[in-house]
């Protein structure tokens, strides 16, 4: 089998092979609390993928989706109040 590759090297630079900004890294601190509630909701639907679940695992998943909701509302509010002017 052959490889398939660029014979040239590229012209222009590669979008994506950058570093990321200081707006793109504060963004992602501002939304931290959701990704961290996400993963945090993920590992537990992974731990119930091979059996079934049983009432700890069901509460464990209850907990974990309310406080993605939260931190979501959280993050809404807040995004909210910065366009408002903090008036909310």
């Amino acid at each position: 089998m052959r490889n398939i590759a660029a014979l040239q090297a590229a012209v222009t630079v590669d979008g994506f092979d950058r570093e990321p900004t200081a707006a793109e890294l504060d963004a992602i601190e501002t939304e931290m609390p959701v990704i961290l509630a996400r993963v945090e909701l993920l590992d537990a639907q992974i731990v119930t993928l091979d059996r079934t679940p049983s009432e700890l695992d069901q509460r464990r998943i209850r907990r974990a989706r309310r406080r993605v909701l939260t931190a979501r509302r959280e993050l809404s509010n807040q995004a909210a109040a910065t366009v408002t002017g903090g008036a909310a």
